[in-house]
């Protein structure tokens, strides 16, 4: 085989060995933007979304939406194959690459977020984790490639020929366990599946068989072309009897017909752990169906009959690994150490997704490891300390005392900083009610709005006076709001120390093994639920938290502003009083009570007396209408609640399935698939998920019962959409998207949006939709997985956004209760 040089050099391709790297590109830099919003402008973008892109040459000159310009520059690689520049720390690097004939190669791209081959989105390794390889359509002749670079300001690109089999394990980006001394083996492995090839992947199972172990089969959904997607893979034997090690042998078959044949094969190795070491554990996530991981230090009781172990929740700094973050402690007598992942080293800033893995390793981990349910807190350093702000504050609750080392407050405090609105934006664009809406979509990442939902628990704050990482200025900050009103808070700033120290040759590493948190969590309790007597709570969305200790927050009067509950509870008078703030529905959770006397609530200065105890519930609603509290029957599974209240983010969990559209043109089908396998990829990359991803003609309402729902197009475009979207008051169809009795004209307009899927108390269906191919292609590169990129229920973009910023928001909203435009709050261009 021929591979043809044409502007830029490849070494020509060997069949199953790498190809050297791309070693001539052209580079562009950006100017810095918001990289926490879904706004943002990008003239390169603009040209692609349009149609209008031409191949960049060397001094060609590109204008930004504020003035300034950028020329396009030749860079060389270096030995080892990296491109080096200033302009990859934020900007574009552009090369063609020939080939002689249509075929599949393996992409491996490390130092960029996305690369966009022949008009395609796929991602990227911006992390340069070293295990993605991404299988991509070399058409014959020239083959365009454009990374959109970020952080490192080096990148490396390598491609490689597919295996003639058009199927391969990867075990690069392997998720596995530990084994344990002692310990029957039934655990989950997730392992990379990819179709290197032009049709769907159907029939295929993956084979594990180890030593001393029972051969298991795990069936792989079917794959479309040119996929991966991370597999759970179950393995099944004897209990180890000593530490070590254990190979396990994997095979990638497919059934045709009666037969089965082996596609490729791969090896894992298992650690085989004392009962007492540090260990992985994995689980399958109720989020996603995947396999996930966290890491334990069981703690080493001095007897069988110590009491049941406190558990201490520690989350790592981005970059980390949970095991490496468990790994930086001592063995404790008294606490178990769990940390959860984040779902990635960097993952979601223990935001979002992120958020979600604490909460349910930490109910997993309780039933597990057989913890004291009132000894439970909460510890994490650097991005793991920001994580403590958030999820201790956002879930005050759950945590008896809470203890950031070297921790930011928020994404809008630390790095990238300003908030949509107040960066890059005219001072008479600050009240935009556009910015103000997408920002409150992000509320949730506020985590000043929610400090005294604080004075419930115990707070210790460790910080080095000479952090070069995250300065000792974030901490001071929460001192500065905490000092005020809390009555039980600690802070330690350590002189001369920076962002990772430690002080001592003993075990454990003190920047997060400090003593003195330890000792400050020992002597801390939850309270149980009938010696809670006051409870101030503060939520900004009720789908992200909702209660605590007796009280929910069920819906807000506004949505995603701060709603606040302050309520006393008289066990004497049978009778809860107090005020609330932004709150249209709560639920007062009546377990701590005995059944008998009537009770009574007063709500804003509003009585109501003589309540019969509701023995079946044992739980009171109370709505608030017209300005009035009443009490209200439990209220009905199709209205929004904390599980399903929406904001479009929120589709992707459940176990979506995202189905594209197949009824359009050649070129919007062909975006529907791109554009749905690139979601599912790029979840993969920062939550270590791959969403299930199939076409129209597919869709099985009851196999995929209960489960989320995305579809990619429109109502012309995509089969599915009558069925579970033809009732929705928002349609998108060619040249228009109608939002109640609103229409927005335009092929070029892009539109997510969130509904209730019918006949389910619990899904969600979501779209991605466009008016015309311009519309669909402006969806490509939506940044909805990144932390902090708030959308509401429905956004309608157009693709003058790219040049124009906030003036391309033409209409964004939040449904209302009942899941109407009509009762739900819009604003409009």
């Amino acid at each position: 085989m021929k591979t043809v040089v044409t502007l830029l050099l490849l070494a020509a391709f060997t069949v199953g060995a790498y190809a050297q790297p791309i070693r001539e590109c052209l580079v562009l830099p950006v100017p810095s933007g918001m990289l926490h919003s879904i706004v943002h402008t990008d003239p390169v973008q603009a040209l692609q979304v349009s149609g209008a892109w031409t191949a960049p040459k060397v001094g060609d000159t590109v204008v930004f939406p504020d003035g300034s310009t950028r020329q396009w520059e030749a860079v060389a690689a270096n030995a080892e194959g990296w491109f080096e520049h200033p302009a990859l720390r934020n900007g574009y690097a552009y090369a063609v690459v020939s080939s002689d004939r249509e075929k599949v190669a393996l992409l491996e791209a490390q130092g960029c977020v996305t690369v966009v081959i022949n008009g395609e989105p796929r991602v990227g390794d911006v992390y340069q984790h070293g295990y993605v390889r991404i299988p991509v359509l070399l058409k014959q002749g020239q083959n365009e490639l454009l990374f959109r670079c970020s952080r490192a300001g080096r990148l490396s690109a390598r491609l490689s020929n597919a295996p003639a089999e058009g199927a391969l394990l990867d075990v690069r980006d392997a998720t596995l366990p530990d084994l344990v001394v002692g310990e029957e083996t039934d655990v989950w492995l997730g392992i990379v599946a990819i179709n290197a090839s032009m049709q769907s992947l159907r029939g295929l199972t993956i084979v594990a068989a180890h030593e001393g172990g029972r051969t298991s089969e795990s069936v792989v959904p079917a794959l479309p072309p040119l996929s991966i997607y991370k597999v759970p893979v179950r393995v099944r034997g004897l209990a180890p009897r000593a530490a070590g090690a254990r190979r396990v042998e994997l095979r990638l078959l497919r059934q045709e017909g009666k037969q089965k044949f082996v596609l490729d094969s791969a090896e894992v190795t298992l650690r085989i752990r004392e009962t007492h070491e540090s260990q992985k554990r994995t689980f399958i996530s109720s989020a996603d169906g995947s396999v996930q991981y966290y890491a334990v230090l069981p703690a080493q009781r001095l007897s069988r009959d110590s009491p049941a172990p406190a558990l201490v929740l520690t989350l790592h700094g981005a970059g980390v690994e949970a095991i490496g973050q468990v790994d930086s402690y001592s063995p404790k007598t008294w606490a178990t150490i769990v940390a959860p992942t984040n779902r990635r080293p960097f993952g979601f800033s223990w935001e979002e997704w992120g958020r979600l893995d604490a909460l349910e390793v930490l109910e997993l981990a309780q039933k597990r490891w057989r913890t004291d349910p009132y000894r439970v807190y909460l510890t994490g350093h650097s991005m793991g300390g920001h994580g403590t702000w958030h999820v201790g504050l956002t879930h005050p609750d759950r945590f008896a005392a809470i203890a950031p080392s070297a921790g930011w407050v928020s994404i809008w405090t630390y790095g990238t900083g300003a908030r949509l609105g107040q960066r890059e934006q005219p001072a008479d664009e600050k009240a935009d009610p556009i910015a103000a809406f997408l920002l409150r979509s992000a509320s949730p990442s506020d985590t000043l709005s929610l400090v005294r939902n604080s004075l419930m628990q115990g707070v210790y704050v460790l910080h080095g006076d000479a952090d070069e990482v995250v300065p000792v200025t974030e901490s001071r900050s929460m001192h500065k709001s905490l000092s005020p009103i809390h009555r039980d808070f600690e802070y330690h700033e350590q002189p001369g120390a920076g962002h990772w120290w430690d002080l001592s040759d003993e075990p454990g590493v003190d920047c997060v093994d400090w003593m003195p948190i330890f000792n400050f969590f020992a002597r801390r309790r939850l309270p149980t639920l009938d010696s809670v007597r006051q409870i101030e709570f503060t939520t900004m969305s009720p789908g992200v938290s909702a209660s605590c200790y007796w009280v929910s927050v069920e819906m807000q009067q506004q949505q995603m502003k701060p709603s606040t509950v302050n309520l006393r509870y008289d066990p004497g008078k049978r009778r809860f009083a107090g005020t609330t703030s932004n709150v249209a529905r709560l639920s007062l959770h009546l377990e701590h009570m005995k059944p008998g006397a009537p009770l009574s609530v007063e709500l804003d200065g509003q009585a109501i007396g003589n309540i019969s105890y509701p023995s079946r519930e044992r739980r009171l609603w109370l709505i608030r209408e017209n300005g009035h509290w009443k009490l209200s029957a439990a209220p009905s599974p199709a209205l929004k609640s904390p599980q399903r209240y929406g904001g479009f983010k929120s589709v992707f969990t459940n176990r979506p399935v995202l189905v594209y559209g197949t009824k359009g043109t050649p070129e919007e089908n062909a975006w529907a698939l791109a554009k749905a396998r690139f979601d599912s990829e790029s979840f993969w990359y920062r939550g270590n998920a791959t969403f299930e991803v199939i076409p129209d003609t597919e869709f099985q309402p009851d196999r995929y019962r209960d489960r989320n729902v995305v579809l990619y197009g429109n109502a012309e475009t995509n089969a599915t959409w009558q069925l579970l979207l033809g009732d929705s008051p928002v349609q998108v169809h060619r040249g228009a998207v109608h939002i109640g009795d609103k229409a927005l004209s335009g092929e070029t307009l892009a539109c997510l949006f969130v509904r209730p899927r019918a006949g389910s108390v619990t899904a969600l269906v979501g779209a991605v939709a466009g008016t015309g191919l311009v519309g669909m292609r402006l969806t490509n590169r939506l940044p909805y997985f990144i932390t902090g990129a708030g959308v509401p229920d429905c956004l309608v973009l157009s693709a003058d956004m790219l040049t124009k910023g906030l003036e391309g928001v033409l209409a964004a909203g939040f449904f209302g209760a009942d899941w109407s435009v009509q009762s739900g709050e819009f604003v409009w261009r």
